[in-house]
């Protein structure tokens, strides 16, 4: 009741099960040592029209691990990366490996008084960060902070020879005297090496930065067990190998990033194809040349390609391998991409606490639909994973039945940097409590409703924003569709929906309110609509409703 172990489902379906991580990769480091001296001339990373192959990726990070010892950096110190999607992330995380210190990723997007939060919670002693986000952010919040070495780098290296591409046309290099460039020390250490830092398991390889929704920010402590468990999790699960093609498109800061795209690459030998920022037209154009055969991104990725100038135009026929997670996703839309595309988006869910995934819809089957609700299921526990739905009183809940997921199983965190407290509230003897609320039917699959705070009180009635997001979505002229709670002097919340539009389709306030009228309940359907470009966004694609919630909150004080 309300229990879902995933060993009768894998069963019943055929499928592998692995229990921990393989034996020769203790570390994510020792992952990718093996699979650097299996396929040495192996491309590891397509940067754009540039290539590093898995040789020159060792040699690379050898160097750069030396340069990090020689500039004080030992086993256990934070080193933070505050970078793009550039080969530089996966340079610097591997080096920092090597020099057996803890990564720490920094969203490129925050500004000063984020990153300060972030520098002084880690303790980071080294900042390795582009040179454009050193002179607008870094370098008047350095000095309050621990951080003694700032490694500057510029998206225009390992472009090789030839022109700029046109999505870095206006990019610069700008060093600053007062750092050091990371071509140049990996240059100056070339051939030397550090040590091996005998990195285990329990090690931890990331500090990833909670969103700070519902108080300050916290660093998930990803070990090295759960990197490399989540890695072998995709590669089994989607049935990766060296021959496939990983497209970037998550931001490798964020878990989904770090673990579908730069991981995986370690782990399977899959060259990474990075492209700085996302940019739809450019992406469709490197899964041509390229031949990706594989990505996994926010819903509103796929919603990009789909409305870029040149979908359509592009072979894309190899990109068949596709899992989308972060944010439910309305049904219409994964019809909507299979019918332009001919590949079918699975369903995948995980929190930055469970680095990476929890669940996914089995590739070779279809997620379900629920009937009553019309939402798509996130699918089953991947591997080795157990999920509790329980109730306000902590108890399992019933198949069918509300209920708060909770997660245990190898790729769950140990807990928060330096937070005991926040770690035994929210992790109490290992079963992640993730805030989310979703049900669990008959035959073990499972469907996210929403957030908890998400949740709209409208005159005692309860409105779940995605259920009324998936109707949006049906509507011809909707591209995004995000649904709020704002004050209501009556009803004491009302539903508001933001809509952006696709381009070249045209509709008013009444028409969208309308539709939706027509094909749910009196409480749910929005009572107001507003019209907008772009939703609010994170780095990784999903939508802020709490910025939009806000700022109604806002103008109405």
């Amino acid at each position: 009741m309300g229990i879902y172990d995933e060993r009768p489902w894998l069963a019943r379906y055929g499928e592998s099960q692995p229990h921990d991580i393989e034996p020769e990769h203790e570390s994510a480091l020792a992952m990718f040592k093996a699979t650097a001296g299996r396929l040495p001339d192996h491309p590891a990373i397509h940067y754009l029209d540039a290539t590093i192959t898995q040789r020159e990726l060792d040699e690379l990070t050898d160097a750069l691990a030396a340069a990090l010892a020689a500039q004080g950096v030992e086993r256990g110190d934070r080193v933070a990366l505050y970078l793009q999607n550039v080969p530089q992330f996966p340079i610097a995380s591997l080096a920092v490996w090597k020099a057996g210190a803890i990564a720490v990723s920094i969203n490129p997007m925050l500004k000063q008084r984020e990153v300060d939060t972030l520098l002084n919670d880690s303790g980071a002693t080294a900042l390795i960060t582009h040179e454009s986000l050193w002179r607008d952010v870094a370098r008047e919040t350095v000095p309050g902070t621990s951080v003694e070495t700032v490694i500057t780098t510029s998206e225009l290296d390992f472009l090789g020879e030839g022109e700029v591409p046109s999505l870095l046309k206006g990019s610069s290099r700008e060093r600053d005297d007062a750092t050091l460039d990371l071509v140049e020390l990996a240059r100056e250490h070339a051939g030397e090496s550090v040590p091996d830092p005998g990195l285990g398991p329990d090690d931890i390889a990331f500090l990833t930065y909670t969103s700070g929704t519902t108080g300050p920010p916290k660093g998930a402590m990803n070990t090295h067990r759960n990197f490399v468990f989540n890695s072998q999790t995709y590669r089994d699960w989607v049935g990766l190998d060296s021959d496939d093609v990983i497209l970037g498109v998550a931001p490798l800061f964020h878990i989904t990033g770090l673990i579908a795209h730069m991981a995986v690459a370690m782990l399977t030998g899959a060259p990474v194809v990075l492209f700085y920022r996302f940019d739809p037209d450019v992406a469709l154009e490197l899964v041509e040349r390229h031949k990706v055969t594989f990505s996994v991104g926010s819903i509103t990725v796929f919603i990009s390609l789909m409305n870029a100038k040149t979908a359509g135009e592009r072979d894309t026929s190899t990109m068949t391998k596709l899992m989308s997670g972060g944010a439910p996703i309305a049904p219409k839309t994964v019809e909507a991409f299979e019918e332009k595309f001919g590949a079918y988006i699975h369903n995948v869910y995980g929190l930055t606490e469970t680095t990476s995934p929890s669940h996914g819809v089995p590739f070779g089957t279809r997620a379900p639909v629920d009937e009553s609700s019309g939402a798509l299921s996130v699918g089953v526990p991947v591997y080795s994973t157990i999920v509790r739905v329980v109730g306000e009183d902590g108890e399992e809940v019933a198949p069918g039945e509300l209920g708060e997921f909770v997660t245990s199983g190898p790729q769950v965190v140990t807990g928060y940097w330096e937070k005991p407290e926040e770690t035994e509230n929210g992790i109490p003897n290992g079963r992640l409590r993730t805030g989310d609320v979703g049900f669990m039917d008959e035959d073990g699959w499972f469907y996210l409703v929403d957030r908890k705070k998400d949740q709209i009180n409208a005159a005692g009635y309860k409105v779940w924003p995605r259920e009324v997001e998936d109707v949006l979505y049906g509507h011809p002229a909707v591209k995004e569709a995000a649904v709020v709670g704002v004050p209501d002097e009556y009803r004491g919340e009302t539903v508001k929906a933001f809509v952006s539009l696709r381009e070249g389709e045209s509709a008013d306030p009444d028409e969208i309110i309308a539709f939706c009228k027509e094909r749910m309940a009196a409480y749910k359907y929005p009572r107001q609509v507003e019209f907008v470009d772009e939703l609010p966004k994170t780095a990784s694609g999903k939508i802020l409703r709490r910025e939009l919630r806000d700022k109604e909150q806002a103008e109405a004080t």
